[in-house]
């Protein structure tokens, strides 16, 4: 699996992009856009995001 971006709640602050610990997440073309062969589903992308628009299914967000 990998994190999935909720594009209406997301307003593309680029937080997700700056703590994501494997360089999965980038800002492309006005868009956070995830390469799923870099992601290791380890959630703290999710967990940083303040409108709540990125998640990885199973996994539930815990502080």
């Amino acid at each position: 699996m990998t994190v999935k971006i909720d594009r209406e709640l997301c307003i593309r602050c680029t937080g997700c992009v700056a703590v994501c610990p494997v360089g999965a997440l980038d800002y492309q073309g006005n868009r956070i856009v995830v390469d799923p062969k870099k992601c290791t589903d380890c959630n703290i992308c999710a967990k940083f995001c303040p409108m709540h628009a990125l998640s990885v299914p199973g996994k539930p967000i815990k502080d």
